[in-house]
């Protein structure tokens, strides 16, 4: 999607201008989207009604219909997925899997301190911009980002193996 540009800065400008009305106004994000599909719901009725009264003929929607196969692929790809997650949680309370360990109290320490500083609609906001303007930066300057990664990639990998002799070996 960030190949095209019109779409992407499209999507660049309504996510800043609904960031900074949902910021100004200070609603939260669930009691705006509720009263957006509350009157989304109301002026279709109306419509309805007012087809009706006039005695024209109402325009048919699709009929959403999930097959039977699509809700059971998906419940079984979910099942995978949270037996995976729980298995892991298992060998991590179970103390089997240090390194695993220390990534998931890294991660949920960082989540913790995000969440404290910025709100969830700002930290959706940043999400959005970064997924739109990181590949196209990436495209850009891939020969440069690849070189300075495997740098970075290579220091981190020597720390860890101190970190791993002193440590995580004993």
């Amino acid at each position: 999607m960030w190949r095209w540009r019109h779409v992407s800065s499209g999507i660049i400008i309504v996510a800043t201008v609904a960031w900074v009305l949902i910021e100004r106004s200070g609603l939260s994000f669930l009691s705006l989207c509720s009263d957006i599909l509350l009157s989304l719901i109301v002026l279709l009725f109306l419509q309805a009604n007012y087809a009706v009264f006039r005695k024209r003929q109402l325009q048919t929607l699709p009929e959403l219909v999930l097959s039977e196969e699509m809700v059971n692929n998906a419940a079984a790809s979910f099942r995978v997925k949270v037996n995976y997650m729980l298995l892991m949680a298992h060998d991590i309370t179970l103390g089997k899997d240090f390194r695993h360990f220390f990534l998931v109290v890294i991660a949920l320490w960082l989540l913790s301190i995000i969440g404290s500083l910025i709100s969830f609609f700002t930290l959706l906001y940043i999400g959005i911009v970064i997924s739109i303007t990181v590949p196209a930066l990436y495209n850009k300057f891939e020969d440069c980002v690849d070189r300075y990664a495997g740098l970075i990639r290579q220091k981190f990998s020597k720390h860890y193996k101190i970190v791993d002799e002193r440590v995580i070996s004993r």
